[in-house]
């Protein structure tokens, strides 16, 4: 008999990587509303591109440095929980090892096997590694993957710039007559794949996905163009 051959990945890998991606898919699609409606704004007000190009370079850097600050404290501070919540656990390991191989044994119990295989169990894996063992069955935490706020910070930055990009493009690039609706074409296309690929990628219904995704920015296009042409109207 051949051995079955498993090339997917299995576990916390798999589940860390779709997050990953999918972190990127929204920040991506953060990008190309919040700079979409800058532009379209500003194009509500004048047709110069000089101040199209400045409001959405304005607009991409504000952006992303947010996203990439915002990004990078939240990690931190579920780091730094994560942290302390592996000082306490390998602090209890060190004073009161009984005690600690018995929750170990409890937890193993719940979910579904009988005592003696989980007291065995307990046993086998606080031989090999307790506090992996108590991080991963009692706190849910993997000591070799807690998440690095640098690289969170560098994946948010990247991706809003990415999804920044394509609105400031659409509008700065083509002549003043078609300027408009090409901007709103491309971004509403763009729309479409990020809310397709959130979707798929969160195991949800594409199409609401995609209806929400568009409507959202259609929205938010709308808003701003219609406020700077009042202001445009009004000489401001």
């Amino acid at each position: 008999m051949t051995e079955p051959i498993h090339d997917e990945t299995h576990g916390g890998a798999l589940g860390s990587r779709l997050n990953w991606l999918r972190a990127a898919v929204l920040g991506a699609n953060d990008g190309i509303v919040s700079t979409a409606g800058l532009v379209v704004g500003v194009a509500g007000v004048t047709g110069s591109r000089s101040a199209l190009l400045t409001a959405g370079l304005a607009g991409l850097l504000a952006g992303s440095m947010s996203m990439a600050a915002g990004e990078y404290v939240s990690v931190s501070t579920q780091r730094d929980s994560e942290m302390a919540a592996l000082a306490v656990e390998s602090r209890e390991l060190r004073e009161q090892p009984e005690a600690e191989l018995r929750e170990l044994t409890e937890l193993l119990a719940q979910r579904g096997l009988s005592r003696e295989v989980a007291r065995e169990a307990a046993e086998q894996l606080t031989a090999r590694d307790a506090l992996k063992a108590h991080a991963r069955v009692e706190l849910g935490i993997d000591p070799d993957e807690l998440t690095n706020p640098w690289h969170a910070a560098w994946a948010s930055f990247l991706a809003f710039t990415v999804g920044a990009l394509l609105p400031l493009l659409a509008v700065v690039l083509p002549p003043p007559g078609p300027r408009l609706p090409v901007t709103v074409v491309s971004v509403l296309a763009a729309l479409v794949v990020t809310g397709w690929t959130s979707a798929r990628l969160g195991a949800a219904d594409p199409g609401r996905a995609v209806l929400r995704n568009v409507a959202g920015g259609a929205l938010a296009m709308a808003v701003t163009y219609a406020a700077g042409s009042l202001l445009g109207a009004a000489g401001v």
